[in-house]
């Protein structure tokens, strides 16, 4: 039997994130071969894979990352089945490290067949499945490119946000920031009225129409006071047309117009753990 020093186990350790134990019993396995013992830990890591994949990875990390010209921003969740697995330090590192290389791609897809220290996203997620024990998975993957792009992500890596501005002006750092914030604690359903979908608008409409009439409202004025309501639907729900949070007495449009006058918001994207 070969003979298994702390150093070797300490190198495997290090290169694959699994426990010491793991780590020894892989290379005394493999004999000492260092290349043969990653081999068996990611074999593991497939099996533990197989046997968690149909478990619900709801909990994780969700990171938002611009690039060094503000031109594009990602999102990506790192999924995992725990809280606890969730705020380990390594896990979110990991997180942060693949949202990193995500700008660099336009899909998960990409994301998953690339390089990352010598391996694929994909087969680092089963390795990494082995050493923790949960089924580990990139979740959510969004993109978002514009003149201005800014991001936020609230405390615990539980909301992430993206929101593109119409250009790159004095002060759209700070605005784009407050607007991140905004879609991370109101969850507008949509950017404005017209990226509402049909569906929604109709059964808003329904709904509104439903409870005039428990009112007692005459049926010839249901449609008019409808549309009324859907225009505070509308309000509530629509990023651009809400209710700026820092100050209530301006909307989202009209606080980014007090940034600069041409400044408008084009587009946002929000993912959410829990």
């Amino acid at each position: 039997m070969a003979k298994i020093t702390a150093a070797e186990v300490n190198k495997l350790r290090k290169a694959t994130g699994a426990g010491m134990m793991d780590c020894k019993n892989a290379l005394v396995e493999a004999e000492g071969d260092f290349d043969k013992a990653v081999e068996i830990l990611r074999k593991k890591g497939q099996k533990v894979a197989a046997k968690r994949a149909d478990r619900e990875s709801a909990e994780g990390a969700v990171i938002a990352k611009v690039n060094g010209d503000t031109t594009k921003g990602v999102i990506v969740s790192l999924n995992c089945e725990t809280d606890f697995v969730a705020k380990n330090e390594t896990f979110v590192k990991m997180a942060t490290e693949f949202a990193e290389m995500a700008l660099n791609f336009d899909t998960k897809e990409a994301l998953l067949d690339a390089d990352y220290n010598g391996i694929k996203v994909s087969e680092k997620l089963i390795e990494q499945t082995g050493v923790i024990g949960e089924k580990i998975e990139i979740g959510d993957f969004r993109t978002l490119e514009a003149p201005f792009v800014g991001s936020y992500i609230h405390a615990g890596n539980k909301i992430a946000t993206l929101v593109g501005l119409s250009a790159n002006v004095e002060g759209a750092d700070v605005a784009a920031k407050d607007v991140a914030m905004q879609a991370a604690a109101m969850n507008p359903v949509a950017l404005d009225e017209s990226g509402v979908d049909q569906e929604v608008i109709d059964k808003e409409i329904e709904i509104a129409k439903e409870t005039l009439r428990a009112e007692g409202k005459p049926e010839a004025m249901l449609e008019n006071i409808a549309k009324g309501k859907l225009n505070r639907f509308f309000k509530d729900n629509t990023l651009v047309n809400q209710d700026f949070i820092k100050d209530n007495k301006q909307s989202v449009t009209a606080y980014v117009k007090s940034v600069n006058s041409e400044l408008t918001v084009t587009a946002f994207e929000r993912v959410a753990l829990g």
